[in-house]
């Protein structure tokens, strides 16, 4: 789809991962008077802001850069040298990678594809595992922080990512690429451009497989991806692109952090010190039919999210223009799990000397259980947990060019999303079967039939779901109508450059549960199957400013306020069909100055931003608490009431004294805390609300608190990194990376802030660390210099640097464990963490967390002609 044309791709910045050319600075600087809203427009749909014009931070990445740069890393760590950005691999599964920008986390981030939303309708999620893709067909990668330049009503609290992927009309010619890397690592592409015929007709092609495993033990993948665009442009009038992508794949996961203390132990070169950092503990090993060993997950994730697009540019004069996208997505897949209990016994009791999972003895204990007198739930499985969606919408926006200096465009914004969440058998572990009975409106009854989550999908339209029959566990669906109209005005003369811009958008939601029985009662309340929708009205107003005080200086400002709806689970929550009585926007308010300088040699950015985001609503899954009788149990909680201030200083800046070399660098310090107290109610995994210990009530002391994150994820504060860039002969890069993360604050645990002195304490703050990457890449050129070979190579984390990524809890030095460092002796003297040398650089082994990847490498050969 030809969402942008040459005319943008041009005037994109290039500011802190490549140089900003004199010239066109300049140029930019010294444009006619017929020109000057010509390059404030924010054209068609992507809204892609433009250097010295349009007043927002903003850093862009070309797709040169992501094939030199990206190897085998996830791809939201392109950017962790871009300020305030924070990415990092999670659990260290295939895709599973996360992304703050300024403290929030993707889901208040808005993640574009040619600049349309793709975070989930119902709450806002992303996941980098079906967009795995994108890091082969993206031309131009576009990060905005703060309020962004989108005219759509998305609430952009954080950024806005926008991935501007190729189009059909590219230059006649193909690649041919092969990449291999640690773990089995193996990358194949193909891509073709037809170029555009003397018809206007075009298209292009890509396909490609990767394979293998990471750092982190068993979580072996396979992933494809697809693009095919085909375009049409009969006329100067009117451009026509078709666009399909999808990335189907499967990858074995570690979703739950082990303790530091677990890391230790289970170390095979045990030392009573070290962490092994490749630990998970969501696999373990059973014994096949010929007596091998073999490996089996309890954790995966499989997904296939075809895209489809078909845009019409439509130019109707000189002055006027309207842009049109059509698109549709079904995406089909889920994630793995247990479910169950055989013998009282959960997966975590089934643990053998090395920290997995023994297979053996739980397939024994499922198969001596008698599905016809035991009670539901009574065999331990593997279950597979669906989140399927249908989603149709269009784009629409209309602009005109009032005179040289005004122009002004409207548009709407309209979606209809239908989710469909429930879960089904993946595997039985040695079981006749799992006896069910989460469905009221069936007696208990046996399910045997099991679901492959490595049979992926390739069908475009969807898939298949799995027939009422052979879903267990929970059944319901979402169904989300989004309807939203957007306007703004631009203005620019000479070196005045300015945008207002509104809209108001209407999100209707409705919880559908397939196992509750109509007319029941919950809570008092007489609850049906379908909720009816709740219509909640959303709108945001914001503007901005840009001057150009001579070639080399310009200042710019912004402000603006989003009241935002909540998400699905905060109209429903406690995954039960009533209204939260509670229910309100979220409000925020930001505001941000900047400064720029341009030189032959010299660019530089700096940005201070403060943004205040109230009544937040937040739901922290995968929790253990301690209750008021002693006991521990898992669950979740939900929090309301949350009042969070980020706010902080950014810079970046690019240096070249010579052609031959580039320095690039970055630093951001940011001061990101809660204001106030808030409200929680904690429930176990069955949705029963429990007590927890030492709690006074149902308030969280969270004023002045240090911002954690809200599932397994940490938040820095403060980011540096120093690029240098040498090209000592024609076609030869070789690059080099430091980066810095420190203040690094771990994810709040409801559970820990029920009192005062945990308020005192606040959240964990984690080691600071630095890492380094190497790379080069050298272009052997033919004969015929259109046609040459590339080959490169990156290592990551050069000096295998121990650290610590991302951490779920904060447990301090002076917290008293329940046991000793073996997990299995009581701790009877009542000691704590540091009087029983529990520690690993400063921090208590209680501690759940992620450790880094160590060294990893990837290689490259293409060809291009």
């Amino acid at each position: 789809m030809k969402l942008i044309n040459k005319s943008i791709l041009t005037a994109v910045i290039t500011l802190s991962t490549a140089s900003v050319y004199y010239a066109q600075q300049v140029q930019d600087t010294v444009n006619t008077k017929s020109k000057d809203i010509d390059e404030v427009i924010l054209r068609g749909v992507t809204d892609i802001a433009k250097d010295r014009k349009t007043p927002v931070a903003a850093s862009t990445i070309k797709a040169a850069q992501l094939v030199e740069r990206l190897g085998n890393q996830e791809l939201p760590e392109i950017l962790n040298t871009t300020p305030s950005v924070y990415a990092t691999k999670s659990g260290g599964g295939f895709g599973d990678g996360g992304l703050t920008i300024r403290g929030f986390e993707s889901r208040n981030i808005a993640i574009m594809v040619n600049g349309m939303p793709v975070n989930d309708m119902e709450g806002g999620t992303v996941y980098f595992s079906n967009w795995t893709g994108l890091s082969d067909v993206t031309s131009t990668l576009q990060v905005q922080r703060g309020l962004g330049s989108s005219k759509l009503a998305i609430a952009s609290v954080g950024g806005t990512v926008n991935f501007l992927t190729r189009s059909a009309d590219m230059k006649k010619g193909g690649t041919i690429r092969l990449g291999v890397g640690n773990n089995d690592y193996l990358k194949t592409s193909f891509a073709y451009n037809t170029g555009k015929s003397e018809g206007g007709w075009s298209s292009s092609f890509l396909m490609s497989r990767q394979s293998g495993g990471t750092y982190i033990q068993n979580t072996d993948y396979e992933a494809y991806a697809y693009f095919f665009a085909l375009g049409f442009e009969p006329n100067k009038k009117h451009n026509f692109q078709f666009t399909l992508t999808s990335a189907p794949q499967w990858h074995d996961q570690r979703t739950f952090a082990p303790t530091i203390q677990n890391y230790i132990n289970y170390n095979p070169e045990y030392d009573g010190k070290s962490p092994y950092r490749k630990y998970n503990s969501d696999f373990g090993y059973y014994t096949d039919a010929s007596g091998n060993r073999v490996a089996l997950a309890n954790r995966s994730n499989y997904y296939s999210k075809p895209v489809m697009m078909l845009n019409w540019d439509w130019t109707m004069d000189e002055k006027s223009k309207l842009s049109t996208v059509l698109y549709m997505s079904n995406g089909r897949g889920g994630g793995t799990g247990d479910l169950g209990k055989v013998g009282g016994k959960g997966m975590t009791d089934f643990y053998d000397t090395a920290g997995h999972f023994n297979y053996d003895a739980i397939f024994a204990a499922n198969a001596a259980v008698n599905l016809n007198t035991a009670g539901a739930g009574s065999t331990l499985i593997r279950r597979s947990s669906i989140n399927s969606h249908n989603w149709y919408g269009i784009l629409a926006n209309f602009q005109h060019k009032i005179n040289d200096n005004w122009n002004f465009s409207v548009g709407t914004d309209d979606r209809y999303y239908y989710g469909y969440h429930y879960q089904v058998i993946s595997d039985l572990y040695g079981a006749a079967g799992y006896k069910d009975n989460a469905n009221k409106n069936l007696p208990p009854r046996i399910v045997s039939k099991t679901y492959d989550y490595k049979k992926l999908s390739w069908n475009p339209f969807g898939g298949k779901l799995a027939p009422s029959e052979d879903q267990i566990g929970y059944s319901n669906d979402g169904e989300v109508l989004w309807y939203s109209g957007f306007a703004q005005v631009e203005y620019s003369k000479n070196n005045l450059s300015a945008f207002l811009q509104g809209s108001v958008s209407n999100q209707a939601y409705q919880r559908i549960d397939n196992f509750v029985v109509d007319g029941s009662t919950l809570k008092g309340q007489t609850v049906n199957t379908k909720t009816g929708f709740k219509n909640l009205f959303g709108y945001n107003i914001k503007g901005g400013a840009n001057y150009n005080i001579n070639e080399h200086h310009n200042v710019f400002a912004n402000l603006g306020y989003y009241s935002k709806q909540p998400f699905l689970n905060t109209v429903y929550p406690s995954n039960q069909q009533l209204i939260n009585p509670y229910l309100t926007n979220e409000k925020i308010s930001s505001a941000e100055v900047g400064y720029g300088f341009r030189s032959a040699k010299f660019t530089a950015n700096v940005n201070v931003y403060r943004t205040q985001w109230k009544d937040r609503w937040l739901r922290k899954s995968g929790q253990t608490f301690t209750l008021a009788d002693g006991s521990t149990t898992t669950g979740y909680s939900e929090i309301n009431g949350i009042t969070e201030i980020h706010q902080g200083v950014e810079f970046d800046g690019v240096y070249k004294p010579t052609n031959f070399l580039e320095i690039q660098g970055m630093f951001s310090w940011g001061d990101y805390y809660y204001k106030g107290n808030a409200n929680v109610a904690s429930f176990d995994d069955n949705n029963n609300p429990v007590t927890l210990a030492g709690s006074g009530g149902n308030e969280l002391y969270l004023d002045k608190v240090k911002v954690g994150g809200s599932s397994n994820n940490s938040i820095p504060q403060m980011t540096a990194s120093l690029g240098l860039t040498v090209k000592p002969v024609k076609d030869l890069n070789i690059f080099g990376t430091w980066r810095y993360v420190g203040k690094l604050y771990s994810t709040i645990d409801a559970g820990t802030f029920t009192n005062v002195s945990a308020q005192e304490r606040g959240v964990l703050k984690l080691p600071d660390f630095n890492l380094f990457d190497v790379g080069f890449s050298y272009k052997i050129r033919l004969r015929d210099q259109a046609q040459y070979f590339t080959i490169g190579a990156n290592v990551y984390n050069l000096f295998d640097t121990v650290y610590i990524s991302d951490s779920a809890t904060s447990v301090f030095a002076d917290d008293k464990p329940k046991f000793l460092a073996d997990g299995k002796t009581p701790n009877t003297n009542n000691q704590t963490y540091e009087q029983l040398g529990m520690m690993y650089k400063g921090l208590a082994t209680g501690n759940r967390a992620y450790f880094g990847f160590g060294t990893t490498w990837a290689a490259t050969l293409s060809f291009n002609f």
